[in-house]
């Protein structure tokens, strides 16, 4: 009996201590959770501020661009800057039409940046299909000494490329522009990485059921593709539209002129008409923004799912 007392003292301390430990362990795991949270949520504070700041800063051009774009001449330039004019001028968004002709400027812009869209997608689209879904001898050699190509600064063949538009007779007409942005090393690129996300069998059923590889590239690839088509579409136009080296050297007639060659017209030998230019900048951006916001959806899906391999 003593024995035994003495064997259930013993235990007791064991005992009691397994009773009071289960509330220490939850205090401690809720203390360690909480920790865990207020960390998780500092993090997720100092990210949204750097991507806040990184906004600003992103934007700070955008609003000097419309602010300068409602002064008058000899404001634009002012040290510091007057971010608020003193005297809102919205006359300068009147007076802009016809000071040059800027409809015809737009609407030149508006022409190959629709036309060398649609083909980039068309031709991009077709290349990429081959280089992804038919299987024949040296494709990936073949593919990767085209994209290749993108690494060649475009400076580098500038002058022959010019050289060969002039003695085909294509200078100063939007038909050399045209023969040359309609095919592009990046649209192949992006588009078959996009595709390889496409199971092969879907080909293999189509093919078993007698479509022809234009017949499966129109009728499983393209509708499975708007993501890809609708960023390569949206990177193309806006590269076109802001692109000023073709036209300024492939177009010398003002009625061929685009938009962002129409706005040298306000640069003089001695000074430039800084306000007419951002009216003018603001005016070209408006197409591109509203192009951006229509296709949002699908440019955001198209790049986050082209660098996927299924």
């Amino acid at each position: 009996m003593t024995n035994m007392a003495e064997d259930l003292k013993a235990e007791a301390p064991f005992a009691g201590t397994g009773l009071t430990s289960a509330p220490e362990d939850r205090r401690r795991s809720q203390r360690k959770r909480s920790t865990r949270e207020r960390k998780a949520r500092t993090t997720d504070v100092v990210i949204y501020a750097v991507l806040a700041v990184l906004v600003v800063a992103l934007m700070v051009p955008f609003i000097w661009m419309i602010s300068s774009s409602l002064k008058e001449n000899n404001q634009v330039l002012t040290v510091p800057i007057q971010w608020i004019p003193t005297a809102f001028v919205w006359s300068n968004y009147s007076d802009i039409w016809t000071r040059i002709p800027m409809m015809g400027y737009l609407q030149n812009s508006l022409y190959l940046a629709v036309i060398i869209t649609c083909l980039q997608v068309l031709t991009g689209s077709l290349a990429a299909y081959g280089f992804s879904k038919v299987r024949f001898p040296g494709r990936d050699v073949l593919f990767l000494a085209y994209i290749g190509t993108i690494a060649v600064p475009w400076q580098a063949y500038m002058v022959p490329q010019y050289i060969m538009m002039q003695n085909l007779g294509l200078t100063n007409s939007f038909n050399a522009l045209i023969l040359l942005q309609a095919f592009g090393a990046f649209g192949v690129f992006l588009m078959r990485q996009y595709y390889m996300t496409i199971p092969d069998e879907l080909c293999e059923a189509a093919r078993i059921d007698g479509l022809s590889e234009y017949g499966i590239w129109a009728r499983v690839i393209l509708p499975l593709s708007k993501p890809a088509l609708a960023s390569l579409a949206l990177l193309t136009f806006v590269n076109t539209w802001n692109d000023y080296m073709g036209p300024f050297i492939y177009l010398t007639s003002n009625r061929l002129w685009t938009v962002q060659l129409g706005l040298r017209s306000f640069v003089g030998q001695f000074d430039a008409e800084y306000a007419m230019i951002m009216t003018g900048s603001v005016i070209s951006v408006i197409p591109i923004l509203l192009i951006f916001l229509v296709g949002q959806r699908y440019f955001i899906q198209g790049i986050a799912t082209s660098g996927m391999k299924g």
